[in-house]
């Protein structure tokens, strides 16, 4: 289990600060963050990068951070707050994909690091036997 943890714990921190630069870039430049035209977004309800480069920012990037925080100080929650942000990333992966109309390599790489991450997560809340784990497990007789 300490090596599931500490492999969801680097899966957080890298997506985190990653998401944190994506999304800064994505703020400071919203008309062409990184290279990214605003010709991607033809598909999408938004007109620049401001807003996705926000909710990257504060939820995907900030949110993966706190996550690793709340493993690493080993917080009662941690299952919670690491399963709540992991399928915050596939939803955030399959919605991009949806407005972008398209799917590269970088889709499917976060798409499976946010699916590893909420698999550890409930791991997590298995073994702590935290809800809906505890239902789970009362239901099988375990």
């Amino acid at each position: 289990m300490k090596k599931a943890k500490s492999l969801l714990l680097a899966l957080h921190v890298f997506v985190g600060i990653g998401a944190l630069a994506g999304g800064l870039a994505a703020i400071t430049n919203p008309d062409n963050p990184m290279g990214v035209t605003v010709d991607a977004l033809e598909n999408s309800p938004f007109s620049n990068f401001l807003i996705p480069g926000i909710i990257l920012f504060a939820i995907i990037g900030v949110g993966n951070i706190v996550s690793a925080i709340t493993l690493g100080l080993n917080h009662k929650l941690k299952g919670y707050v690491s399963s709540i942000f992991s399928w915050g990333l596939v939803i955030w992966i399959v919605v991009q994909c949806i407005m972008l109309n398209d799917i590269v390599a970088l889709h499917i790489i976060f798409f499976t690091i946010g699916l590893v991450q909420a698999a550890i997560s409930a791991i997590i809340l298995f073994k702590h036997r935290q809800f809906p784990a505890n239902l789970v497990l009362d239901f099988l007789g375990k």
